[in-house]
């Protein structure tokens, strides 16, 4: 097993912290107050609670930098440090709809020498429910607790689980969803939409999924995964090919056979 550096587990500190929270309050899931942010957007007071945990913990630890936050949004550090990027309950609608499939994500981004934001070096999603602690450093391989991930080796479409996220009310093009299923579902073994990116990417890191494929997607829900996946030796990119530090807008992810026809049938599609 790789060793855990310090900065792991500050990240991974900050996420427990913030998910025996969640475990709590997923508890007492009836009584939770809950307030609208928008059409099927829904914010708990146990999403804002994760998020001020998360945010104190990585602030005493690391003061100068700065982060990119779901619910508080963009929160300026020293312009030459990283940034952490953190979404404090994604999977907030299976949360609260009482469905144990949600998770804590946390990344961390470098700063690019001449302004922006480049890669993500360090990565944490954390299930609450199943107390597994999925994490990932540049160079240093992806991990659940101290066991090494690898993506699955799976090279054929009709051998491959698939997931996704389907588009819903305010959210997302059901248009092109509706393309890219329509092509990539009859070659496939199964698709499945469980509701959270963040665990769906951990799980192709694991090898659980073969391939997963989302749009209109936001950078706190798959910075920590893309970078697990890309440590498990798998490939995320959008649906051009381009392989971005955080793949948000689109986002494809599956190992290099199974992304590389994936990639082919999803261009095939929109192209059409």
């Amino acid at each position: 097993m790789a060793a855990i550096t310090g900065l792991i587990r500050v990240m991974e500190r900050a996420a427990r912290k913030a998910g025996s929270r969640l475990r709590r309050d997923f508890g007492e899931i009836e009584h939770l107050q809950v307030s609208r942010k928008g059409p099927s957007d829904f914010v708990s007071k146990a999403d804002q609670a994760a998020e001020r945990t998360i945010y104190d913990e990585l602030l005493q630890a690391r003061p100068d930098w700065g982060f990119l936050l779901e619910e508080a949004g963009e929160i300026a550090g020293d312009p030459g440090k990283p940034r952490w990027v953190v979404d404090p309950l994604d999977g907030t609608s299976n949360f609260l709809h009482g469905i144990p499939h949600f998770a804590v994500s946390i990344a961390a981004q470098e700063p690019k020498p001449g302004g922006g934001w480049g890669d993500v070096t360090a990565a944490v999603v954390y299930q609450p429910v199943t107390d597994e602690t999925f994490w990932a450093e540049k160079s240093r391989g992806a991990w659940l607790q101290d066991a090494r991930l690898r993506v699955s080796s799976r090279r054929n479409l009709s051998d491959a689980l698939i997931a996704t996220g389907i588009p819903f009310q305010g959210h997302g093009n059901f248009a092109e969803w509706s393309r890219i299923f329509a092509t990539v579902g009859p070659q496939v073994a199964g698709i499945r939409r469980f509701g959270s990116a963040a665990l769906d990417l951990a799980w192709v890191a694991a090898g659980r999924f073969d391939g997963f494929w989302e749009s209109d997607l936001s950078p706190w829900d798959t910075a920590a995964g893309c970078l697990l996946v890309r440590e498990a030796g798998g490939f995320v990119s959008d649906f051009r090919g381009r392989s971005l530090p955080i793949c948000d807008a689109q986002l494809l992810a599956a190992n290099d056979s199974l992304h590389s026809k994936l990639h082919k049938g999803i261009a095939a599609a929109l192209k059409d």
